[in-house]
């Protein structure tokens, strides 16, 4: 055999033991769960569960208009081998208020929830309501009581600071009501005066800290003859995939509010994020993508917690 021949088969030797160490790799990686980059052209598509987005009070869609997720069907990046499903549903803050949400939940099989802002009380009440339907939460300056209470030593808004907030909303006519810089949308608009009253109504009223912590805490215990008593029925799944964004000096929503909900769910991802915008959609849209991607992609893969 010619030396040139000789070499020739070795490269067709060498690359066809390639070329199998590489499908095994990859099959070795699918059993695992691990390969969610490149679907296989014959076996089956991966489920994708319904992404809900939850608005803010007084807040405009454009809030979301740099968020990629809410115009891609199948994940952020576009590559996710998510079978398509419906693009991702936005709920205006009198849609809220109005129940719709419920509706929409009991129509699914799996959601991940997206909240900002009255949103995320939102998605947390919902979240309290249906743990068994939720695949993932991306909480965006969200808090489970808006309201100062000093009983508790909660930091919250005290009434004089929202009834500002509706004070400039509507002098400025829902334009830049905390200033929009250049090149980002408008977050906010002006209202009707009586959606605007309910949505404050819901702000001043709500408490979810008792129903968060009787759902989600992962050690419930109740008083029985002087004892402690492990109770099952108030223990909740660990395994939610849970995305807290906040800013650390928020005017609206305070900083240690994140760190409460932290404690209700300790597998959660928390970003503070510098300054003190309250308007985190339009200022951090990519991490928002990446939590809402991270949520589909362990979903689907069937797993809960990156």
């Amino acid at each position: 055999m010619a030396d040139g021949d000789y070499e020739r088969g070795r490269s067709r030797e060498i690359g066809a033991i390639a070329a199998e160490l590489k499908r095994l790799a990859a099959a070795r990686e699918g059993l695992n769960g691990r390969d969610t980059r490149c679907p296989s052209a014959e076996g089956p598509r991966l489920s994708r569960p319904q992404v809900f987005v939850l608005n803010g009070w007084a807040a405009s869609p454009h809030a979301w208009d740099l968020c990629k997720f809410m115009c891609h069907p199948t994940g952020t990046t576009g590559v996710s081998p998510v079978a398509s499903a419906n693009p991702p549903r936005l709920f205006g803050y009198v849609e809220q208020l109005d129940g719709e949400p419920e509706k929409a939940i009991e129509s699914v099989e799996r959601c991940v929830l997206v909240g900002w802002s009255m949103g995320g009380s939102s998605a947390l009440r919902l979240a309290a309501r249906w743990p068994e339907k939720i695949a993932g939460l991306v909480l965006v300056a969200a808090t489970p009581r808006m309201m100062e209470d000093k009983a508790t030593g909660w930091k919250g808004m005290s009434p004089r600071r929202l009834e500002a907030l509706r004070y400039g909303l509507v002098m400025t006519q829902g334009v830049g009501m905390f200033g929009v810089p250049e090149g980002k949308p408008n977050p906010y608009l002006l209202d009707a005066p009586a959606n605007l009253e309910r949505g404050l109504k819901y702000l001043l009223e709500t408490d979810l800290r008792a129903d968060l912590e009787r759902v989600f805490q992962r050690e419930c215990f109740e008083q029985q003859s002087g004892q402690q008593a492990y109770n099952n029925k108030m223990y909740a799944r660990r395994s939610l995939a849970v995305h807290i964004f906040q800013s650390e000096h928020d005017g609206v929503v305070r900083a240690a509010n994140a760190d409460y909900l932290q404690k209700v769910f300790p597998q959660a991802s928390v970003t503070i994020v510098p300054g003190t915008e309250h308007a985190l959609p339009i200022f951090i849209p990519e991490l928002i993508d990446e939590a809402v991607d991270s949520c589909i992609r362990l979903a689907a893969a069937g797993q809960d917690i990156a």
